[in-house]
């Protein structure tokens, strides 16, 4: 009798109790605002933030309420103006290129490698041209990091702000440097599915403090920066406040509260994903017909997910494994779907963005199958998932 795995792919685990307890006492007490304090209490928002930075090793921090405002945020605050053009890499999720329309902008996507990271050849291409747009949004999709040496010179030659969108890559690094590290800004998301968990929002870094003053005035300050613990100096807002929009998007006590016990144990928590990462990659390697992703020796991943290609296969037979694991409890999301399902959205779902016929990362994305690693899955479960896996595919392998 074949196994079955019976666990659930969408589970996450509880609340640390000292979140929990902190969240009690912000309900008991009532001020769920994050300006809202008694006299001499600080925040948990702004604590949040100070302890963010901290962690990241940035001047300044910013909470919001979801990594997609963040991005927005971020864009705003470099200058991003409707009709201008964003970079942003082609194998990513709909709130990247939807914070680059938020704006007014529009998205213009570079290719995608087999690495699942931005084709830096064709970014250097574009960047090459007369007409080259002023930013890139780097989407470090599903926790694969680029060459973000090379991509900082490419980019810095040609006068191209970089904002990482790091939704995925808390707590990771290249070559030593934490993700978010490299560009003028960085956003994170702590949505429910990702490295901490509020349900949904988001943080922003910088170390510029210009553009830290208009994302804290965009957030919603009303004029009270001055309780932001990780903010710039007060002179940062002088030139900007009055000509800087409030596009209300603050974080509140209460998620803050939930999230500060969960920061403070990111790389216990990062450690325990990749093992189980690992887990799943060992039992598919070498499985016919299958590609795991090779990951660089400069690259300190954290992967929550799981991502693997079945590169040339004919649409029925790549199916026909989706089918055959789902049987045995399995659950792959696949981006080479004609129709976006839940997330698998890719670019040519996105058609305000207008985008060309991109042959290699279409390529991609027809081969990509996707995974999720909850930590409440436990290392035999992984085990067991790779099993399954590397059997149904083998079979459709020989039988294609």
């Amino acid at each position: 009798m074949k196994e079955r795995f019976t666990g659930n792919f969408t589970q996450q685990e509880a609340i640390p109790d000292e979140g929990i307890k902190a969240a009690l006492d912000v309900l008991n007490h009532g001020r769920l605002h994050r300006y809202n304090v008694a006299e001499g209490e600080v925040s948990h928002t702004a604590l949040l933030e100070q302890e963010f930075a901290a962690l990241m090793g940035s001047k300044y921090a910013l909470a919001v309420s979801s990594g997609g405002y963040a991005i927005a945020t971020a864009l705003r605050a470099v200058g991003v103006a409707p009709g201008d053009r964003v970079l942003t890499n082609a194998f990513t999720l709909a709130p990247v290129p939807g914070a680059i329309a938020s704006v007014g902008a529009t998205p213009e996507f570079v290719e995608v490698t087999e690495a699942l990271t931005i084709d830096l050849d064709h970014l250097a291409k574009i960047l090459a041209s007369d007409d080259t747009p002023k930013v890139l949004l780097l989407s470090h999709m599903r926790g694969h990091i680029c060459d973000m040496d090379r991509l900082m010179q490419i980019c810095d030659a040609a006068g191209v702000k970089v904002i990482e969108d790091c939704a995925h890559t808390m707590g990771a690094r290249w070559n030593g440097i934490l993700s978010g590290r490299h560009g003028v800004m960085a956003a994170y998301s702590t949505q429910t599915y990702k490295h901490a968990n509020s349900g949904e929002g988001g943080l922003l870094i910088s170390d510029d403090p210009d553009l830290m003053a208009r994302a804290i005035i965009l957030s919603g300050s009303y004029m009270l920066y001055e309780r932001h613990l990780a903010g710039p100096p007060p002179e940062a807002f002088e030139k900007i406040k009055y000509i800087t929009p409030n596009i209300s998007g603050r974080m509140d006590n209460l998620r803050a509260a939930i999230l500060r016990p969960q920061l403070a144990k990111i790389d216990t928590q990062c450690a325990a994903w990749n093992a189980r990462y690992r887990a799943v990659e060992e039992g598919l390697r070498n499985t016919p017909g299958l590609t795991v992703i090779e990951r660089p020796e400069a690259e300190d991943y954290v992967m929550s997910s799981f991502q693997f290609l079945l590169l040339d296969w004919h649409e029925d037979a790549v199916a026909n494994v989706i089918v055959r694991c789902a049987d045995r409890g399995v659950e792959l999301k696949w981006f080479g779907g004609a129709e976006p399902q839940g997330f698998t959205s890719r670019y040519d779902s996105w058609r305000y963005a207008d985008t060309p016929v991109l042959p290699k990362t279409d390529r991609i994305l027809e081969a990509v199958l996707d995974l999720r690693l909850p930590l409440t899955l436990s290392i035999d479960d992984c085990k067991l998932i790779a099993r399954i896996i590397r059997d149904e595919v083998a079979i459709s392998f020989h039988e294609k």
